[in-house]
C-alpha cells in the first residue's frame, strides 16, 4: 500500500536553482487514486474517505469524461476548507472524517465545502511516474490540467473541486503571501527529487509560519508531564492550551517543582497554581478553544498575567503588518458593545477572506466615523492625497476610486475609522452588473417581518425561474436579495425588466403591505421594493460590513432557511459573527460563482413574451 512521503520540519528556507516553493495548507494528507469511473481518496493511514467528502466524488464523476484520457492516474494531495487562497482551516476538515451520522455529514458539506488540492503526479495513464524528477512529474501535472481547462493554482472561490497547487521559484515572494493571508507556511522541494512512499525525506521541507503568543501558567500534570496555559475571558481564567514541547530538561523539571512545591494539588497528580508565571509559547492557529501546535519559546517574565487577555490573544494571533501604521488603536467604535478600533481592525483581518472577494475591483464608497459612530461620519469616494503605494486605485468621472483588493488595503481603510463599505453592482471598467440585489427596505426596524414576508414570496418566484438566489440582511431594518448573473452579459435596462416586474407582481398580490413608491411620505406604513436603486452608480452594502449604528449590526448573509418570523436583525452584531461563520459557514460562499450558470437569459426571454 501507498504512504505519503513525508516532510521534514526545518526553520530555515532553503535556497538556489534548485529548490521551487508551495504553500502548505492545514488540512488531511489524502492520495488520490483513480482507475475505474469513482477514485478513491485514501488518507495517510490507508482509510477510504470517499463517504466523508463525497463532494470531491460526485464532482470527479461529473467530470470523468474530460480525466478520462490520461487514467489510471494517482495524484498525492490535501484534503482541504479553504478560507482564502493560501489558508486552510484543520478542525473543518477535522470534524467531517470524524462524523458517522451520513446525514450529519450531508449538512457538513453544504456549509463547509472542501477541495483537493494537488501537489504531485504518481501514476500517470496507468505508468508509474514517481521515479521521475519532481520537475518532470510537476510538468505532466501542469498538461493534465491545461488540458482539462482546470485552475493550475488555487482558488477558493472558483467551483472546480480539484485544483493542481501553485508553484513558485521565489520563496520570499510567497513567504510574504503566506504571512499576508494567515497560512500554514510553505513547503520547499528538490527539484530532482524522487517520490518514494512513506519516507521522511530531507528533500521535501516545511517551514511553518509560527504566531507567538502570551499565556499563563496554571496547571501541571505529572502523570503526562503537561503544562496547562489560560487567560483572563470576562475576568475568568480560560484554559487555551496544554503544552509539553518545547521545554529542555531543565526547565520543564525547575516548573515541575515549582508547581509541586508551591501549588494546589486540586486532583490527582494534577497541581494548580495561582497567575504569576508566563510564558511565550508557538503555534500554528487556533481552533477557538485551543491552541494547535503549541510549544514553549521562552518565559515572558516581563508579562503581567492580568495582561494575558482573550483580547491579547487574538491580537497576537493575527499581527497587524508592519506597513500599517496603527493611530489610537483603544479608541471606543461602538461604546455599546465595547468594540475598539483594535478589535474592529482584528475583524477585518478575520472576516477579510468572506469580505473582499464582495469588494475586488469594485469602485468603492466608505461612510468614515472619525470618533466613532456616536460621532460625525461622512462619505467618501475620493482616495486621499496620502493613499499609501500599496491601496489600488482608479479613475472614473473626475474621481479617483479605491479598489480594496488586497487585506493591507482592508486594514488601510479600516485605520482610517471606515466602517461602512458600499460597492457598485458592476465591476470597474464594467457597464454591466454582476449581480441583481432587491433591497427590501420596511419603515422600521418594528416592521421588519415585512421584509421577511417579501423575501420568502420572491424565492419561490426565483425557484420557478430556476434562478438561485441569496439573502443576507442589510445591517440596519431591512433585508436585501441577491441574484448572480452570468458576467459580462445583460444591461441594467435588461435587468430592470426582471427587477420591475418582481416588484410590481408583490405590489399587486399584497397592495397593503408592499409599495414601490418613490416618495417617503406617499408610502404610508408600507414596505418600499426599490427596483429604481438596482442602476449603474448606485452602491449596495458589502456581506459583512458593518454598519455604522450604535449596535455595531453587520450585513450578514443568511441561509434561507434563517428567514423566518424568528429573524431580527439585532441577532448578528460585530462580535458574533466570526462565530457565526465558524459554526455556520459562509451563505454566501458560492455566490460569485453560481452566476456563471444562471438561466437569467431564459427568463428574460420569457418575461418579453408575457409583457409584450
Amino acid at each position: 500500500m501507498l504512504k505519503p512521503m513525508l516532510l521534514t520540519s526545518t526553520e530555515t528556507i532553503p535556497t538556489g536553482d534548485d529548490w521551487l516553493y508551495e504553500a502548505k495548507y492545514d488540512g488531511f494528507r489524502c492520495l488520490f487514486e483513480w482507475k475505474g469511473e469513482i477514485p478513491t481518496l485514501k488518507s495517510r493511514n490507508g482509510r477510504i474517505l470517499n463517504a466523508h467528502f463525497q463532494e470531491i466524488i460526485e464532482f470527479c464523476e461529473t467530470y470523468y469524461e474530460k480525466f478520462a484520457p490520461f487514467l489510471p492516474l494517482t495524484f498525492d494531495g490535501e484534503l482541504v476548507h479553504l478560507i482564502n487562497d493560501f489558508q486552510s482551516d484543520f478542525s473543518i476538515v477535522q470534524a467531517r472524517a470524524r462524523m458517522r451520522n451520513e446525514h450529519a455529514i450531508v449538512e457538513h458539506t453544504e456549509k463547509f465545502p472542501s477541495k483537493y488540492i494537488v501537489f504531485d503526479l504518481l501514476t500517470y495513464k496507468g505508468e508509474d511516474v514517481s521515479d521521475l524528477p519532481l520537475s518532470e512529474r510537476k510538468q505532466l501535472l501542469t498538461s493534465i490540467f491545461q488540458a482539462i481547462h482546470f485552475p493550475t493554482c488555487v482558488r477558493a472561490k472558483e467551483p472546480e473541486k480539484i485544483q493542481a497547487i501553485d508553484v513558485f521559484e521565489d520563496s520570499s515572494t510567497l513567504w510574504h503571501t503566506i504571512t499576508k493571508n494567515y497560512g500554514e507556511g510553505i513547503v520547499a522541494k528538490n527539484k530532482a527529487s524522487l517520490w518514494t512512499s512513506g519516507t521522511r525525506s530531507d528533500e521535501w521541507l516545511k517551514i511553518k509560519n509560527w504566531k507567538y503568543v502570551t499565556v499563563i501558567l496554571t496547571s501541571y500534570n505529572k502523570d503526562n508531564g503537561y503544562f496547562s496555559g489560560s487567560v483572563y475571558r470576562q475576568n475568568a481564567l480560560v484554559e487555551v492550551v496544554a503544552v509539553l514541547h518545547g521545554f529542555n530538561k531543565e526547565e520543564h523539571d525547575t516548573l515541575a517543582t515549582l508547581f509541586q512545591k508551591n501549588g494546589q494539588e486540586t486532583a490527582p497528580n494534577i497541581w494548580s497554581l495561582a497567575p504569576a508565571i508566563c510564558i511565550t509559547l508557538a503555534c500554528i492557529s487556533f481552533d477557538g478553544k485551543h491552541l494547535r501546535e503549541p510549544r514553549f519559546h521562552a518565559f515572558a517574565w516581563e508579562a503581567k498575567p492580568e495582561n494575558c487577555t482573550w483580547r491579547q490573544l487574538l491580537r497576537q494571533l493575527r499581527p497587524l503588518p508592519e506597513t500599517l501604521q496603527v493611530t489610537h488603536p483603544e479608541k471606543p467604535l461602538w461604546p455599546e458593545i465595547d468594540v475598539l478600533k483594535d478589535d474592529y481592525l482584528l475583524y477585518l483581518q478575520e472576516v477579510g477572506s468572506y469580505l473582499l472577494p464582495f469588494l475586488q475591483n469594485r469602485q468603492l464608497t466608505v461612510i468614515r466615523y472619525p470618533h466613532g459612530v456616536s460621532g460625525e461620519k461622512f462619505y467618501q469616494k475620493n482616495a486621499p492625497d496620502y493613499v499609501p503605494d500599496f491601496v489600488t486605485t482608479t479613475r472614473a468621472d473626475d474621481i479617483r476610486y479605491i479598489l480594496c483588493n488586497t487585506p493591507e488595503s482592508l486594514l488601510w481603510l479600516g485605520n482610517q475609522l471606515a466602517l461602512e463599505f458600499h460597492v457598485p453592482f458592476q465591476t470597474a471598467g464594467c457597464s454591466v452588473p454582476s449581480e441583481i440585489v432587491f433591497d427590501l427596505d420596511p419603515p422600521s426596524v418594528q416592521e421588519f417581518s415585512l421584509a421577511v414576508e417579501a423575501a420568502l414570496r420572491m424565492k419561490p418566484i426565483f425557484d420557478r425561474f430556476s434562478l438561485r438566489s441569496f439573502v443576507k440582511t442589510s445591517g440596519g431594518k431591512g433585508l436585501q436579495v441577491y441574484i448572480p448573473l452570468p458576467p459580462d452579459s445583460f444591461s441594467y435596462e435588461e435587468t430592470g425588466v426582471f427587477t420591475k416586474f418582481i416588484c410590481d407582481y408583490l405590489c399587486e398580490q399584497e397592495p397593503a403591505w408592499f409599495t414601490t413608491e418613490r416618495l417617503k411620505k406617499n408610502r404610508g406604513n408600507k414596505l418600499y421594493l426599490d427596483y429604481v436603486q438596482h442602476h449603474e452608480g448606485k452602491t449596495i452594502i458589502a456581506p459583512y460590513s458593518p454598519r455604522g449604528n450604535e449596535h455595531g449590526l453587520v450585513a450578514t448573509p443568511l441561509y434561507w432557511k434563517e428567514v423566518t418570523s424568528s429573524l431580527k436583525p439585532d441577532l448578528f452584531p460585530l462580535p458574533a459573527i466570526m462565530e457565526r461563520i465558524r459554526k455556520e459557514g459562509d451563505p454566501f460562499g458560492d455566490l460569485l460563482q453560481t452566476g456563471r450558470t444562471q438561466p437569467f437569459g431564459n427568463v428574460l426571454n420569457h418575461l418579453k413574451e408575457i409583457l409584450d
